[in-house]
């Protein structure tokens, strides 16, 4: 069974092989991409950082695997699997998971926190969360411009779940997951709020980055990648004092409802 699954996997290869020579062809500034239809963009105005402050995830991460690469081989594998799982509940939310708006995450969020979270219920929440969402962006926008890495949909040529975003991501790079660092970030942070709920938390920010893979938006090594700049970028925000008073802000309020209920 390996062996033939090894076989397919290096037909797999062949066929997309065009598409790799483009990946290689296009490691290059991506900052054109930053236009007013790139979903990574970074407010600079609403970020707790500025793009200098981020960790730079070009020093101390490897570059994605290549294929032909035994790495490569795992996340051709996960893609694989990604796709048997869309015709199944799991499949359905990791559609619905291609949202990234900050009302989107407040919804997703608000069963594991165990509170509504809202911009009316929460505000000092809903503030940090919303500042958060547009550091993360910036991040993305800075960690994306290190080489354009085709996408597995484009990679493998096969449709999505999503079509409706499949033209517009065709052209920003796979590596690493932007919808990752947005959930992984909420996860952490919302989890240091109330860690009395961290695991049910930290579960849904896992499965939202997991999501990214089931609907071929991108590769295994993509979401693992995310999560560790993720986590350099929450350690960094702790050395930020607009950051660290917004966030004693929102662990107040969220004590005092608690205590209400």
């Amino acid at each position: 069974m390996k062996k033939l699954l090894v076989i397919v996997f290096i037909f797999s290869l062949f066929l997309s092989a065009p598409s790799w020579a483009e990946d290689n062809a296009k490691k290059e500034d991506l900052s054109a991409l930053s236009g007013a239809n790139n979903i990574f963009s970074g407010d600079k105005d609403a970020s707790f950082l500025t793009e200098d402050e981020i960790p730079t995830g070009a020093k101390f991460l490897p570059l994605p695997p290549h294929p032909g690469e035994d790495a490569f081989y795992n996340d051709w594998r996960r893609y694989e699997w990604g796709k048997t799982m869309r015709d199944t509940e799991r499949g359905k939310l990791a559609a619905e998971d291609a949202i990234h708006t900050l009302e989107y995450f407040s919804e997703i969020y608000s069963a594991p926190f165990n509170m509504k979270i809202s911009k009316e219920n929460t505000p000092e929440i809903y503030a940090l969360l919303d500042r958060l969402l547009a550091t993360t962006r910036l991040c993305n926008q800075k960690s994306k411009g290190r080489l354009m890495r085709i996408r597995p949909f484009v990679q493998f040529h096969e449709p999505t779940p999503v079509p409706e975003d499949e033209e517009r991501l065709s052209t920003n790079s796979s590596y690493p997951s932007g919808h990752t660092t947005m959930g992984w970030a909420i996860a952490l942070v919302l989890s240091e709020i109330n860690p009395a709920r961290q695991d049910e938390i930290l579960q849904r920010g896992y499965e939202y980055g997991e999501s990214r893979v089931i609907v071929g938006f991108h590769y295994q090594s993509d979401v693992d990648h995310a999560r560790i700049i993720t986590s350099a970028l929450i350690n960094r925000l702790h050395a930020n004092k607009d950051f660290t008073q917004q966030l004693e802000k929102a662990k107040a309020e969220f004590l005092n409802k608690q205590a209400k209920l």
